[in-house]
This record gives structure tokens, C-alpha cells and sequence, in this order.
């Protein structure tokens, strides 16, 4: 099926759509190619009919979840991927348990946003912000990992957490009109909190990067994802030295 001996990315997307057809994109852009022939393989799984992962969470339906995700990762990895890539933050809580059910590496989000926050930021007395869904945050899924590294975890108080639910889902998700002066309350919030910067935790919110150009104090966990699955199947990214293998 493939012309070449590159490894074949397998995107476990739809959730959602848009941000699955933001990470596709990112990932075009942000490889060093002069041709076709010089971009990664990939195989697009955009399971939108997903049952939405917060809801699904927080309503104590985990393990119908992980059935779900299973089933997707292992059709990726039976079409012939050698590496998965999975553009949903919410759905890294079940991390751990999906990567035992497939054979093949599934990159983590989550643990490569916080290695790359440890090597770029040197303040040892770092304070992150973390923008997620209410199932992001209420697991405790990136503020155990940022606190592994030694960084401290700032998540949004009750009021501007329902801010940024709003954002996630009556903006993106669906289409609708964005207040972004919802935004700028959510920043205000972090700024007064002391954060040095703060991750975008969320894909929709990536969605809402690109929208408004949003500033670098922002780290976008799924253009950290995009970068480590072009190195995983031994692309190249603009700007670095590293070449194919």
C-alpha cells in the first residue's frame, strides 16, 4: 500500500471534526517538504459519532469509552499504522489502558506538552495554567503530570472554567457566536494567578488559536502533538536539522 519504508501515522480523530482537520493541517504545514513525496503517510480514522468524552467521564461511562477508542486504535494499527496519534486531550485520561490494548506506540499529549514546558521554560518556580474541558480538569490529567515535573498547576476558578466550557462548546463545537471578551476574563484570571503561560488543553481551543492568532503565551498541546508525530515517523519539521531516517 505505501511506496516507502517511512512509518505510517494513524490519527484516532473526529473529535472533533474540526480540530481533527486543524491537526491534519498543522501537521502539512509545520513538515519540512518540497513535495508529496516528503510529507509523512497518514491514515485519518474521523470518528465523529464518538460519544462526547467529558459527558462520558463524568457520568461514570469510562469503560464504554475505552471500548470505543480500542476499537478505533486497533482498525489504525490493523490498516497497516505503526504509530498513533490521538488530536483529543480529554480522551488521554484512558491513556494508560488504551496503550495496553494495541501493539503500537500512541503518542501522549499530555506527557509530551509537559516535557516540552520543563525544557523550554528554566524558572524552577513555574506556574502553568491548564484550559480544558471539564473532564480534562476534574481528572487531574494534566496537573499530575505537570506536578511529576516539578511545575505547579493553575486551573481556572469555578466561574472561568464555565467560561471556557462555553468557548469549547457553544463556540467551536457548534458553530456558534464567540464572546472573546469571555476569553480575555479567562486570561485575566491566569495573568492574576501569576501563570507564566498556560496550555491550550483542549483541541477546540487550538481551533480558537488559530481564529484569533492568539500569543506564543499560549502552548498549544495539539501543535506539540502535530510536531512529535512527524518525528515519530521520521519526518522532518521546518526549521530543525533533523532528517529523515
Amino acid at each position: 500500500m505505501w511506496i516507502n519504508d517511512e512509518k505510517v501515522l494513524g490519527v484516532l480523530g473526529g473529535m472533533g471534526p474540526l480540530a481533527t482537520q486543524l491537526f491534519y493541517r498543522i501537521i502539512i504545514e509545520k513538515t519540512d517538504a518540497n513535495c508529496d513525496q516528503e510529507h509523512i503517510n497518514m491514515m485519518i480514522l474521523s470518528h465523529a459519532t464518538m460519544p462526547d468524552r467529558t459527558k462520558e467521564i463524568m457520568e461514570g461511562r469510562r469503560e464504554n469509552l475505552l471500548k470505543l477508542l480500542i476499537k478505533d486504535a486497533r482498525t489504525l494499527e490493523h490498516g497497516g499504522a505503526e504509530v498513533i496519534a490521538i488530536p483529543c486531550n480529554t480522551s488521554h485520561v484512558l491513556m494508560d489502558r488504551l496503550q495496553e490494548n494495541v501493539s503500537i506506540r500512541i503518542i501522549n499529549m499530555v506527557e509530551e506538552t509537559v516535557k516540552y514546558i520543563a525544557e523550554t521554560f528554566p524558572d524552577k518556580d513555574l506556574r502553568i495554567g491548564i484550559l480544558g474541558t471539564d473532564g480534562t480538569i476534574n481528572t487531574g490529567l494534566y496537573q499530575k503530570a505537570l506536578e511529576r515535573a516539578g511545575i505547579t498547576p493553575i486551573v481556572p476558578g469555578c466561574e472561568s472554567q464555565k467560561l471556557v466550557m462555553k468557548l469549547i462548546y457553544e463556540g467551536v463545537k457548534n458553530g456558534g457566536e464567540i464572546d472573546f471578551t469571555d476569553f480575555i476574563t479567562i486570561q485575566e484570571e491566569l495573568l492574576a494567578k501569576n501563570c507564566n503561560a498556560a496550555i491550550l488543553a483542549c483541541t477546540e481551543l487550538s481551533c480558537l488559536r488559530e481564529m484569533y492568532q492568539l500569543p506564543n503565551y499560549y502552548i498549544d498541546a495539539m501543535v506539540i502533538l502535530a510536531e512529535q508525530s512527524i518525528r515519530a515517523c521520521g519526518g522532518k519539521i521546518k526549521g530543525s536539522k533533523q532528517e529523515r531516517k
